[in-house]
């Protein structure tokens, strides 16, 4: 059995362009369907958040229309339920990344938030990264890596293959117009190859030991490609 490590936000709205805030948080099966690859697999989910505060869910993302459904909507929900790690979380700045083969973080807009210019993150991405240990990043949570970034506008992920939550994507759920940036322009703005899939399709990139995920329903398999290399 491995200890897996979850980044998740601690923030329960993201600041759109006009100072309003939009209630966000994690996006419930980006968490849900990773959880159940890595525990059904017999490996240990911990889960870290800045300051060690219980993460927020976006509370959209148990809806029946976000989930194809009331039966899985009620599925992903017991998940949640059951996930006891979600209630105890550790706080952010005490992890070592030595401690743990893997490190993942779940989406949702919370990122957009607060990972996206937390030092701590930052430190452990860089670390994770150097490591060589598997680093998976779905969604929305690549705007943790903008916190890499160093003065001179480098970071340790430019030039590295990756993918995330699309303009295209943004455009359609109705918040591209009121978001002070969008997070497929600043990934491009920061080095990185990004690599555009179909809108809402599953869309898994692997570049040397980084794993990321285009959207909600890249959840599943990016986790199942990171299982292999998870000991």
């Amino acid at each position: 059995m491995a200890r897996i490590l979850f980044v998740m936000t601690g923030a329960d709205h993201w600041t759109l362009a006009d100072g309003t805030q939009h209630p966000t948080g994690y996006w419930a099966e980006e968490f849900t369907a990773a959880y159940r690859v890595f525990t059904e697999a017999g490996h240990q989910v911990v889960v870290a958040t800045p300051g060690g505060v219980v993460p927020p869910v976006d509370q959209s993302s148990l809806a029946p229309e976000a989930n194809g459904g009331q039966e899985r909507a009620d599925q992903i929900a017991a998940t949640l339920e059951s996930a006891e790690e979600l209630r105890r979380p550790v706080r952010l700045e005490d992890v070592r990344p030595d401690d743990y083969a893997a490190v993942f973080y779940p989406g949702g807009h919370g990122p957009m938030e607060d990972l996206s210019v937390n030092a701590e993150s930052a430190r452990l991405l860089t670390e994770s990264l150097n490591s060589g240990k598997p680093l998976g990043i779905v969604c929305h949570a690549p705007a943790a890596l903008l916190a890499t970034e160093d003065e001179n506008g480098t970071s340790p992920f430019t030039g590295y293959r990756l993918t995330g939550f699309t303009n295209v994507e943004e455009k359609q759920a109705g918040l591209a117009d009121k978001a002070a940036w969008l997070l497929q322009d600043r990934l491009v703005a920061l080095g990185a190859e990004f690599s555009e899939g179909q809108p809402w399709e599953p869309n898994v990139v692997v570049d040397r030991n980084l794993h990321t995920g285009q959207n909600p329903a890249s959840s599943e398999p990016l986790a199942e490609r990171m299982l292999p290399s998870v000991s």
